[in-house]
């Protein structure tokens, strides 16, 4: 079984690769969820990884639902992707009715080739899990990373176990959110092919000077909060895996 970390930053890349993880997932936007990251910082990952990595796709936060223009941005990115080395990118679009957009899908799939493709948790959100996971393999995606459409993969095992059946191989499925050291044990028994953690820890910011009744962003974390990985994190998880 694999381990994916999910790293917003460069810091965490080399983290999540010396605590034992054989994939970066590389975002950006954190608190959107993830977003696309900055060419530089796919550059210097690319750089300095030896293990796998992944870029992630995604103009914005929000829905799955992507305009003509957005898409445009995401064909570009997975471009710029490719020039860098990325071994592969993570993306998921879905039309309005709850399924997998597969004619969109398909066309990123191909136009990211020889780049291998998630589909992320944008699989989640499809009104129909059984539906879903034979539209996301017709778009020839190797992988698909889900929850089993519950707010937690404990919470979804049930539904984790059921997709690993029905893939029957055909495609990986990967488990994530709420992944940790206490729980990575349940999901080695299941058929699953791939677990999926970010390992965060909120760091305090070494700014000396704090202007405490401003904040630059609307954001989920505060103006003097970081969130990196943790390798104590990571390693409980590889630790329960891969024994």
């Amino acid at each position: 079984m694999q381990i994916e970390v999910c790293a917003y930053s460069f810091d965490s890349c080399l983290t999540a690769q010396r605590a034992g993880a054989d994939r970066i997932e590389l975002c950006g936007g954190l608190s959107e969820g993830g977003t696309t990251p900055s060419a530089g910082l796919i550059q210097l990952a690319r750089q300095q990884l030896s293990i796998q990595l992944f870029v992630m796709i995604r103009p914005r936060g929000g829905d799955f639902l992507y305009s003509a223009t957005e898409l445009d941005v995401m064909r570009t990115d997975i471009a710029v992707a490719k020039s860098l080395g990325a071994d592969g990118v993570v993306f998921g679009i879905l039309q309005a009715d709850g399924t997998v957009d597969e004619v969109t899908t398909k066309e990123l799939v191909d136009l990211a080739y020889p780049m291998q493709v998630t589909f992320h948790r944008a699989f989640d959100m499809t009104h129909d899990p059984v539906e879903a996971l034979e539209a996301v393999i017709r778009t020839g995606a190797i992988r698909i990373l889900t929850s089993g459409q519950h707010p937690s993969a404990e919470l979804g095992v049930a539904v984790l176990r059921q997709l690993a059946e029905q893939s029957a191989g055909r495609i990986e499925i990967m488990a994530g959110v709420g992944v940790s050291g206490r729980n990575a044990g349940q999901f080695t028994t299941i058929g699953l092919d791939a677990l999926h953690l970010s390992g965060k820890s909120s760091q305090p910011s070494p700014m000396i000077y704090r202007r405490p009744s401003l904040q630059m962003a609307s954001a989920i974390l505060g103006e003097y909060e970081r969130i990196e990985a943790s390798a104590n994190a990571i390693q409980r998880v590889v630790e329960q895996v891969k024994p």
